[in-house]
């Protein structure tokens, strides 16, 4: 099964869940959810998911739980799939 791992920025707390652009290689996101007891995480997961077409089981968070900067991974997408869905 393929993995792919992305850099991502998060903005919490922003007015609704959406991608913004990729800066340097970073994709940026803005989530609605508090950075509160994992809910920011969360919602980053459950908005690549669908943007991936894939289940939030499948994204996880790898490193950056507390911090804005964060690696995730998706499990059953190739590079090719990301890069056209979010241009990273």
């Amino acid at each position: 099964m393929a993995c792919v791992t992305i850099s991502v920025r998060v903005q919490a707390r922003a007015r609704k869940d959406e991608l913004v652009t990729v800066r340097d290689g970073v994709l940026v996101v803005r989530v609605a959810a508090p950075p509160l007891d994992g809910r920011a995480n969360e919602a980053l997961c459950q908005l690549l998911a669908k943007q991936l077409g894939v289940r939030a089981s499948r994204v996880t968070v790898l490193r950056g739980h507390r911090s804005r900067d964060k690696l995730v991974q998706v499990a059953g997408v190739d590079q090719a799939a990301v890069h056209a869905s979010l241009g990273v």
